[in-house]
């Protein structure tokens, strides 16, 4: 057997390989370019003809990086970087030749409960992509609507009364995004307003506007003038990235919604067509479950793959999503039941504070 151990990085990465009985033989340095990527392949190869003895761990599970020893038909086993900061001395001091030493250590220990790294599909690849850079673009969202919220109330507190809890509808970012400041808004006409309204596809512009002309007569705090014009244009920049971003997720969710069904949904009742194409494995099921939308399932689809034999128990797919229940131990109580003190850690606890 041969062990590879991969500390990777951005411009290059430092390699180990060793054999049982060995240990450590060899600790290369390797560029992050295909010739270099291909020619560790090949000198992987010339080291171990058979590609089922090559062993390789690597603290990730995507990039090209893990594609090309996985193409190679090599066992790839990611690891969590934490369990190699164990491993390493008592100093606990980041290096990388260390880190390769301790991964191909790692990939020599036949002991060591390590899951194989089994690589999604095409359409399973993609899907977990789109739904990974869609909680991304979330969380990108509500940080800009909070920074937003905070410059309304600093600036324009009427438009905060304007908006109430919706303050990222395509109208209410729309309407901020052409006139940012109180001043602005006040000046442009009725017309102006119901005609944006009807251009955001709102259901009654003209209560819109009602609602636009009530907020400005308020009684709201003045703020400075320099203040105004410093935030205008910061208003204006993050109501059009809301509103690219919520563009760009609607995208996303109907791209989700194709891939699992194997067509995109039609019509008012949302539903694809009967010639349907290739799909993630499961997806009506994943999408059968109460609760789950597009969003949803394809973020379970995409973490699980199309591989679910992998996971040959439900609990190790509930160990996998990190919901599996732990037991821990104060130390100062033992487990208590029936009257007695018992060691065994599947009983129940006493009932007394920890």
């Amino acid at each position: 057997m041969l062990g590879v151990g991969i500390d990777w990085a951005e411009d290059f990465h430092l390699v180990a390989v060793g054999r049982p009985g060995e240990g450590v033989v060899e600790v290369a340095r390797v560029e992050h370019t295909p010739a270099a990527v291909e020619a560790l392949v090949a000198r992987i190869a010339g080291l171990e003809a058979d590609p089922a003895e090559v062993r390789v761990v690597i603290e990730t599970r995507h990039g090209l990086l893990v594609e090309a020893p996985v193409d190679a038909g090599y066992t790839v086993l990611p690891v969590n970087p934490d369990l190699v900061a164990r491993r390493r001395g008592p100093a606990r001091k980041k290096d990388d030749a260390e880190d390769a030493r301790i991964a191909c250590l790692l990939a020599l220990d036949q002991y060591t409960e390590l899951r194989a790294l089994v690589p999604h599909g095409q359409l399973a690849g993609e899907l977990r992509a789109i739904a990974r850079d869609d909680v991304r673009a979330a969380r990108d969202e509500r940080r800009l609507l909070n920074r937003l919220r905070a410059d309304l109330a600093a600036t324009f507190p009427a438009a905060m009364v304007l908006a109430g809890d919706d303050l990222g509808s395509p109208v209410v970012l729309k309407l901020l995004q052409r006139w940012p400041t109180a001043g602005e808004l006040a000046a442009a006409g009725r017309e102006e307003v119901e005609a944006l309204a009807r251009q955001a596809k709102h259901g009654w512009p003209q209560r819109f506007a009602d609602r636009v002309t009530q907020a400005l007569a308020g009684d709201h705090f003045q703020a400075r003038d320099y203040l105004v014009r410093a935030k205008a244009d910061t208003i204006r920049l993050a109501c059009a990235q809301l509103l690219l971003l919520r563009e760009q997720r609607r995208s996303w969710e109907r791209r989700m919604g194709e891939l699992l069904l194997g067509d995109r949904r039609r019509g008012r009742t949302k539903q694809p067509g009967d010639d349907r194409g290739p799909a993630v494995p499961g997806g009506e099921i994943y999408l059968s479950f109460p609760g789950l939308g597009d969003r949803l399932a394809a973020r379970i689809a995409g973490e699980i793959g199309d591989a679910i034999g992998q996971f040959d128990t439900p609990n190790a797919l509930q160990c996998y999503a990190g919901k599996a229940p732990v037991t821990r131990r104060s130390g100062r109580c033992q487990p208590f039941w029936g009257g007695r003190f018992r060691g065994s850690l599947t009983e129940s606890w006493c009932p007394r504070a920890c």
